[in-house]
């Protein structure tokens, strides 16, 4: 097994790494073996340096050059192993992404696992019609809401689009902003155009305190597709990726090829080119940059081979979606993979499954953030705020697991064992009982441990019943107060902000 403290690639230490809330560390399972971890890495590096990408603009391919890339006759661009590895050295292992408050602050790295949101829906399963329909930004804002009063759910990327605004500019205005004011955990948000990226930060600036605040407390991820597989550099989000990073915008950047479309039908074969394209990213921040941090989203989707369509629930998903953050732990870079993208379009037993194997699979590889894995159904096409607090509740569990057991001198108590077989013949009255029942076991909000009997005579209600009424509780009661409400008014003075107050 390839340990995170033996980095293939020696990079600086975190100076914030004494923010890091305690959470887990993942990296116990391990789908790929050491030869495995090594011949996965070189084809990637081999498919670099020989076939290279497509698709650099051409300022960002003249700063590659300077560094070394070369340019292929039919104008792809190619990038030495060498040149490769240097700029993984130079890249922060760890990724401090702060709260809005000092409070909600995380570290990113080194296989603490991090849930959270994700995605574009464009759907939301309303609770009160059990239909589906178009998402809204007050939707956006519900369901960051209910992510912020979820213990378990350590961040927000923007988990649907607002499809009531249609300029792109309110879009990205009115996206940043109600993510803001309805958490301050640290949130990811994507952007229509790359002119957009400095006037959201100004936004932020002004939420903060002032000009340069952002800078200092960068609690927003720029959530950025810079490749289009198979190897093709996108370039809009290669020009959002020059803007985020010299503004001081920390990027989460994403490879999502779907196997047997977009990438290899082999896992092997797709996890290569993933890596390869994840790593073409690297090469664009260390150009632009050099040990800028970046945190790297690598998402092997998963076709079903029977109809093309792309499958977030499988087997095949978990088990490449833990690989994936075992090879980023290889080569010792940020990580990000995709879990809990059930493909079932209701809360259902069919919805529990697919998301309890592809969630805790990547937690127990220890993938660093989990994107998608809460609220979403449909194939990460549909959102639900109910669905969130159930799927808080599973994550709270594998989080559980994540963490272990323990054994100590205090854990196996010769003593305590003599005292309660000879006396009292059980263990509740115990005094480490007591203790322990509040540090080493979680017990579930939503989830019922009933007898039958009580259950019916409690009124029989099911988990969706159960997540309804959380649902309402959290929206009905006080909000977020982490925006003073004067910075508030400026700001909708400033700006085209549509979301009710």
């Amino acid at each position: 097994m390839v340990r995170r403290a033996t980095r293939q690639f020696s990079g600086p230490q975190d100076p914030h790494s004494g923010t890091r809330p305690e959470v887990p560390a993942g990296g116990r399972f391990c789908p790929l073996s050491d030869a495995e971890l090594a011949k996965i890495t070189d084809h990637a590096f081999d498919i670099l340096s020989t076939i290279g990408m497509s698709g650099l603009p051409p300022d960002a391919t003249k700063r590659a050059l300077d560094q070394g890339a070369r340019l292929r006759e039919d104008g792809r661009i190619c990038f030495d192993p060498s040149m490769v590895r240097e700029a993984c050295n130079r890249a922060p292992g760890t990724v401090h992404l702060p709260g809005f408050t000092p409070d909600r602050n995380l570290t990113i790295g080194k296989g603490h696992v991090h849930i959270g949101t994700g995605g574009a829906a464009v759907q939301v399963l309303d609770a009160k019609t059990e239909a589906y329909r178009d998402s809204t930004l007050q939707d956006l804002h519900n369901l960051m809401r209910v992510l912020d009063a979820s213990p378990n759910i350590h961040y927000g990327v923007r988990p649907v689009v607002a499809r009531d605004l249609e300029d792109p500019l309110e879009l990205d205005f009115n996206t940043a902003f109600a993510c803001m004011k309805a958490t301050s955990k640290p949130i990811g948000v994507s952007f229509c155009d790359a002119s957009h990226v400095r006037p959201v930060i100004n936004m932020f600036d002004m939420a903060l305190g002032g000009a340069g605040a952002f800078q200092d407390t960068p609690f927003c991820m720029a959530v950025i597709v810079h490749v289009v597989p198979p190897l093709a550099y996108a370039p809009e989000g290669i020009a959002m990726l020059e803007e985020a990073v010299n503004a001081g915008m920390t990027p989460q950047i994403c490879s999502a090829g779907q196997a047997g479309a977009t990438s290899p039908v082999t896992l092997a074969g797709a996890l290569a080119q993933g890596l390869a394209e994840c790593l073409a990213g690297l090469m664009v921040v260390d150009a632009i940059k050099p040990g800028a941090p970046c945190i790297y989203a690598f998402m092997p989707f998963i076709s079903d081979l029977r109809t093309g369509a792309m499958s977030g629930g499988g087997g095949e998903a978990a088990i490449a979606n833990a690989a994936a953050a075992q090879l980023l732990a290889y080569i010792g870079l940020p990580s990000t993979v995709s879990a809990g993208m059930t493909d079932s379009k209701l809360v259902d037993a069919q919805a529990g499954y697919e998301k309890g194997y592809t969630v805790a699979l990547a937690a127990q590889a220890g993938a660093d953030m989990i994107n998608l894995s809460v609220g979403m159904l449909g194939s990460i096409m549909v959102a639900s705020p109910e669905a969130m607090v159930i799927d808080d509740d599973m994550c709270g569990a594998i989080l559980r697991s994540v963490h272990g057991i323990e054994v100590s001198d205090a854990t196996l108590d010769l003593d305590a064992v003599e005292r309660v077989a000879t006396q009292d013949g059980h263990y509740l009255g115990e005094a480490e009982t007591l203790k322990r029942m509040k540090t080493d076991y979680v017990y579930p909000a939503l989830a019922d441990r009933q007898s039958v009997d009580d259950w019916l005579d409690a009124g029989g209600a099911s988990i969706w019943d159960r997540a309804k009424t959380r649902v309402s509780d959290i929206l009905e009661g006080p909000a977020p107060s982490h925006l003073a409400p004067d910075v508030e008014a400026e700001m909708r003075a400033k700006y085209p902000i549509r979301l009710l107050s």
